[in-house]
C-alpha cells in the first residue's frame, strides 16, 4: 500500500516540526519547505496527495500556492493555515479554491479530521460528484450538466455554498448531492428550514441546551449542529432567520464552535455549511434584514439553480421519471405520456418548478382512464383573474367543502370495499374509475 505524501509550507521551523510529527503519527510522509519558491520546486518534482500552505510567507502568500495548484493539479486538495481570527484570509482562500482552512494556534484534533477529510476525496469527472454511484439530478440539457459539473467542483471543498433558486426547483437536493460527492458521505446530512422554527426555540433547535437550563428543559438536548457533526448542516431559507439568531450563527460558523444554552463553554464542532433561500439575499442584505458579515460568510461559493423553464428539455425524462415513482406509490403499472400531452407540458412556464410537474403529473393519472395520459388529462393552472361578483367563496367555507367533499369520498370508496370484500379490481369497477385512480385515493385517504 502506498503511503500518501503530503507538502507543508510554512516558514516556522516550529510549525513545520509540528505537522510533520502530526502527519508522521497518521502514517503519512511529509515534505516540509519554507517559502514560495520551495514550494512550487517541490510540487514540480513530486506527487503529492494534500498540500498545508501557511497564508503569510516570506516570499509572497499561500494564496499564490492555492491558484498555482488549481490551474497546474487541480484533482489535489490543499488547505490553508490562517491567522487567528483572519476570517477574511479564509475565505478569499476558499474562493480560490482551497479545500478547507484551519486557524493558528493550530488545533490538533480539527487539523487531523481536515487531512483525513481532504484524503478521502475521489477524482472529480465532469458531470458526477467522485464516486457518486447514480445521478440525483435528472436531465441533460446544458443548464443541467453545467449544474452537476459545478456540484462535482464543490464537493471537493469545504467551502460554505449558498445555494440559489426559485421555490421548487430542488435546492436541497443539489445540497444532499454535493453532501453525497463529498468526503462527508458517510457523516449525517441534517436539513432544517429555517422559516418553520418558532423564534423563542431557533436557539436551542440550532445549539442544544442543558437540563434544567431553562423552563421546560426536562433533559439535555442535542441541537442541529450536534447532530451533523463531520457532516453537513443544510440551513434552507436562510433569509428567514431573525437578525438575533443570525448574530449567533455567524459566531458558531467563524469560530467553528457552539455553546448550548445552559453550558459555560464553547464546544468544537466540524460542520459543513451549505444554505438555500428563494429570496435573493443581495436585497436582503441592501433591506437591513439580513447581516452582511453573515452574508459574507455563507455565501463564499453562490450556485444557482436553473428554473424548468429554461430547461425544457428536461421535462420528459422528468416527467418518465415521476410517473414511474406514482406508479410505484400506487402499485399500478406506469403511466406514458402521449405526444400532445407532452407538448402542453412543454409549452407551459411552470412556475412552481419540478415541484409544480409533480403535482400536475399526480393529478393526471387519477384522471386519465387508460395508461395514457393525453393532453385532456393534463390540467394545467388558469391565468388569475379579478373576482367579479356577488357572492365569493370565503377560504373558510372553501375549505369546509373540501373536507365534506373528501369525507363523502372516502366513506363511498370504504362501502364498495366492503361491498366487494376488499377486491380493489371489482371496487374500482362499481365506483366507475380505474383500479389506478383507486388505488391513488386509497393512499390519498390512508385506506390500506
Amino acid at each position: 500500500m502506498t503511503i500518501k505524501n503530503v507538502l507543508v509550507i510554512d516558514d516556522e521551523p516550529d510549525i513545520r516540526e509540528l505537522l510533520d510529527i502530526t502527519l508522521a503519527r497518521m502514517g503519512l510522509d511529509s515534505t516540509s519547505v519554507g517559502s514560495v519558491a520551495e514550494a512550487l520546486a517541490a510540487l514540480n518534482e513530486q506527487r503529492f496527495d494534500l498540500c498545508l500552505t501557511d497564508m503569510r510567507l516570506p516570499d509572497g502568500d499561500g494564496l499564490e500556492i492555492v491558484k498555482y495548484i488549481q490551474k497546474q493539479f487541480p484533482q489535489l486538495p490543499v488547505a490553508v493555515i490562517t491567522a487567528h481570527g483572519n476570517v477574511e484570509a479564509a475565505v478569499t482562500a476558499l474562493k480560490s479554491g482551497a479545500f478547507d482552512f484551519v486557524s493558528k494556534p493550530v488545533d490538533l484534533q480539527m487539523l487531523r479530521k481536515l487531512i483525513e477529510a481532504a484524503l478521502q476525496l475521489k477524482p472529480a469527472t465532469a458531470e458526477s460528484g467522485g464516486g457518486a454511484e447514480r445521478p440525483m439530478l435528472l436531465g441533460g440539457s446544458p443548464a443541467m450538466r453545467k449544474l452537476r459539473g459545478m456540484i462535482s467542483k464543490l464537493a471537493r471543498s469545504q467551502a460554505p455554498v449558498f445555494i440559489q433558486g426559485e421555490s421548487g426547483t430542488g435546492k436541497e437536493l443539489v445540497a444532499r448531492e454535493i453532501h453525497r460527492a463529498g468526503p462527508r458521505a458517510g457523516q449525517p446530512f441534517i436539513a432544517v428550514n429555517c422559516g418553520a422554527i418558532p423564534g423563542e426555540l431557533m436557539e436551542s433547535e440550532f445549539f442544544g441546551h442543558k437540563k434544567g437550563s431553562f423552563s421546560g428543559a426536562i433533559a439535555d438536548k442535542e441541537g442541529l449542529f450536534a447532530a451533523a457533526e463531520g457532516g453537513t448542516l443544510f440551513l434552507d431559507e436562510v433569509a428567514d432567520l431573525p437578525l438575533n439568531m443570525q448574530v449567533k450563527l455567524l459566531r458558531a460558523i467563524q469560530e467553528r464552535a457552539i455553546k448550548p444554552i445552559g453550558e459555560q463553554h464553547e464546544r468544537p464542532v466540524d460542520v459543513r455549511i451549505l444554505s438555500a433561500s428563494h429570496k435573493d439575499l443581495h436585497d436582503e442584505v441592501a433591506a437591513g434584514r439580513f447581516r452582511q458579515d453573515l452574508f459574507y460568510r455563507l455565501d463564499v461559493i453562490e450556485l444557482q439553480v436553473p428554473p424548468l423553464r429554461e430547461r425544457r428539455e428536461d421535462i420528459e425524462v422528468l416527467a418518465n421519471h415521476f410517473l414511474q415513482r406514482i406508479a410505484a406509490q400506487w402499485g399500478t403499472p406506469p403511466a406514458r405520456l402521449s405526444a400532445e400531452a407532452l407538448e402542453k407540458l412543454r409549452g407551459y412556464g411552470f412556475p412552481g418548478n419540478v415541484r409544480e410537474l409533480e403535482n400536475i403529473l399526480e393529478r393526471a393519472c387519477t384522471l386519465s382512464d387508460s395508461d395514457t395520459i393525453d393532453a385532456a388529462d393534463i390540467e394545467l393552472p388558469e391565468p388569475r383573474q379579478k373576482r367579479t361578483s356577488a357572492a365569493p367563496t370565503t377560504p373558510a367555507s372553501s375549505g369546509k367543502l373540501t373536507e365534506s367533499l373528501a369525507s363523502q369520498e372516502r366513506a363511498a370508496i370504504l362501502e364498495a370495499l366492503e361491498e366487494t370484500r376488499w377486491n380493489k379490481t371489482a371496487a374500482a369497477k362499481l365506483l366507475g374509475m380505474t383500479l389506478r385512480q383507486l388505488r391513488y385515493r386509497l393512499t390519498k385517504f390512508g385506506i390500506e
